[in-house]
């Protein structure tokens, strides 16, 4: 490790300073916006448009009204859900300074959680509006590579989350006195571009260009293994969180966290078939041939 490390020191790659990016986005002197809380917005507004296109497809299992409704519930399930599972599975000693646990705009969210809360979100609307949540799982499931393209995009604007050392030519030096003074992989922009592009390209063509959204809880099941599966490699170049290292059983957090989600999703796509639906033209009519 150490030869590597020297050897990587010596090849003068990028410095993450040259890039010159702040994680402040809009300066106001007493009032600072920051490109991780933008990310976040970016994400819900972004899905929320792309929902609403879905909806007005033949079939839907919601309406717009149903849609803007949901936005509102999978906000607060997103921020809370996602702040809640990183302290108690990331970083529980922040418990120690309460006060830590509300400053959002440091940082310190789990996908995991945000993806729990969300889920919560839909079986509330589900459940009021006697809609088919797992149908509704399947749209929500197409939109939510967004915000993860976002999200792993402003991670890389803060310089955080940075991957192994490596001596690749594309490897960047990172700031922070944990990165140390060596390459890194830039594992932020692994994951935007595999749990973001990728996997909402194999969504829109399994939406618009297949049957998918007829099999409830397919397109769901690709998401999660999809994500699943990205998130599992991404962590063998991405540094482990440094409060954690890697866990007694040999994997990361991310990994533990992520393995569940390939096995619930395969079993979506493969039990599918059997939950095949008619069209229904309007959400929660009666199906028709």
């Amino acid at each position: 490790m150490s030869l590597l490390v020297l050897a990587a020191a010596q090849a003068g790659h990028l410095s993450f300073a040259d890039l010159h990016l702040s994680p402040v986005a809009v300066d106001l002197g007493i009032f600072k916006i920051r490109w991780y809380s933008l990310a976040y917005i970016a994400g819900i507004l972004v899905g929320w448009w792309y929902l609403t296109r879905l909806v007005q497809q033949p079939g839907a299992p919601m309406t717009r009204e149903h849609a803007d409704d949901f936005v509102f519930y999978a906000t607060l399930g997103i921020i809370l859900g996602g702040r809640i599972i990183y302290v108690i599975f990331y970083d529980p000693w922040m418990l120690a300074t309460p006060l830590q646990v509300f400053k959002l705009w440091d940082g310190g969210m789990s996908f995991h959680g945000g993806a729990l809360g969300v889920v919560i979100a839909i079986w509330w609307l589900a459940r009021r509006n006697g809609l088919s949540m797992i149908r509704v799982l399947d749209y929500v499931a197409c939109c939510s590579p967004f915000g993860l393209f976002f999200g792993r995009i402003a991670n890389f604007v803060n310089g955080e989350l940075w991957g192994r050392v490596t001596d690749v030519s594309w490897a960047i030096i990172f700031p922070s006195a944990d990165a140390g003074p060596y390459p890194r992989h830039p594992s932020q922009l692994y994951e935007a571009g595999l749990e973001g592009i990728v996997l909402f390209a194999i969504l829109a063509y399994l939406f618009w260009r297949t049957q998918a959204r007829y099999k409830p809880g397919l397109l769901l099941g690709v998401f999660l293994v999809g994500y699943g599966a990205a998130r599992f490699f991404v962590e063998f170049f991405r540094e482990p969180d440094v409060q954690l290292g890697i866990l007694s059983w040999g994997l990361s957090m991310g990994q533990t966290l992520s393995a569940p989600m390939i096995i619930v999703g395969a079993w979506f796509i493969v039990t599918a078939e059997k939950r095949r639906v008619r069209v229904e033209p309007i959400a929660g009519d009666a199906s028709v041939s």
